[in-house]
């Protein structure tokens, strides 16, 4: 079973920047996709970003532009450099992965794709 360790989220106010970091447990990493959601208060869980072992990536249309995901395998951890923060982003985020296969990116949009899940950070934007 695998962990995974959100950290990074705060209060910023629009326009600031955050950097969220996704530690895992995972021997190789590198086998892995991994995703980004977020779930804002009274809304259903949403994908921000994935990335795949091939290093494919896919960003939601509401991030494109401001969000980067990345990933050091050296270092078991993925990121998700968020710039130019909106209230709108306002939320608890999560990091996810996979051992699974897709041969779309956009299937990796799916929570169904994941069988591993963090904790949770909560990011909040002020106006």
């Amino acid at each position: 079973q695998e962990q995974l360790v959100e950290s990074g989220g705060g209060l910023v106010p629009a326009g600031a920047s955050l950097r969220l970091s996704c530690v895992t447990s995972a021997r190789n990493i590198r086998n892995y996709a991994m995703g980004w959601y977020r779930q804002a208060l009274g809304k259903e869980r949403e994908s921000v970003a994935a990335i795949t072992t091939g290093g494919t990536i896919y960003y939601a249309d509401s991030v494109k532009g401001r969000f980067t995901i990345s990933r050091d395998n050296a270092k078991n951890t993925v990121y998700l450099q968020m710039n130019s923060l909106k209230p709108e982003d306002t939320a608890v985020y999560y990091c996810a992965a996979t051992l699974r296969y897709y041969s779309e990116i956009d299937d990796y949009t799916r929570m169904g794709a994941y069988d591993y899940w963090g904790q949770g950070t909560q990011v909040t934007v002020s106006s």
